[in-house]
């Protein structure tokens, strides 16, 4: 006899929700033109594990995960201070979502794609947040949003101010 998979009526239900509904909005971003160091230091003052890359139009470049920042930064620093953030983004066109696509439809281009966060885009294919596999493991447990849904009108990008707090846990000092 052939067991059939046990669907639980809630995993259905999270899967079938709007990526908009379990996405975290995007609070830090970088743009295009910026160096890697400054990707660095926001990943570290924010404690991050992915840094959207912004156009000045707001239409998103990228995603850069932490791991290849830090491996650029592994690169003597007489060099880094002119690599900029386009360069360590991948020639060809990012894996992303938009914010009405379901939460299956994601976890679909993750999988095929081998990643563990997608930019989500809004209708004007702005930067609207991300969508990172843990959202979704959080909402599969019902746990709640860490951040409120994305507003799906159109927003500038974020930009790099000085005195962004240092990470939570950060024992150094923090540069003004």
């Amino acid at each position: 006899m052939e067991q059939q998979p046990r669907v639980v009526h809630g995993e259905q239900e999270v899967l079938a929700r709007a990526v908009a509904a379990v996405m975290r909005t995007a609070a830090v971003t970088i743009s295009v033109d910026e160096t890697v160091l400054v990707a660095w230091e926001l990943l570290e003052r924010s404690g991050s594990r992915h840094l959207p890359v912004v156009r000045p139009d707001g239409r998103c470049a990228g995603l850069l995960d932490r791991a290849a920042v830090a491996v650029a930064c592994a690169a003597p620093a007489a060099s880094l201070s002119g690599l900029r953030v386009d360069e360590l983004l991948p020639g060809r066109r990012p894996a992303l979502v938009h914010v009405e696509e379901t939460v299956r439809h994601a976890a679909d281009v993750m999988s095929c794609t081998e990643v563990d966060a997608l930019p989500v885009l809004d209708e004007d294919g702005r930067l609207a947040g991300v969508l990172t596999a843990a959202d979704i493991v959080a909402a599969l447990a019902r746990r709640p949003v860490q951040q409120k849904p994305a507003d799906t009108r159109p927003q500038a990008p974020s930009t790099v101010l000085p005195g962004l707090p240092p990470r939570p846990g950060y024992r150094g000092t923090a540069v003004p």
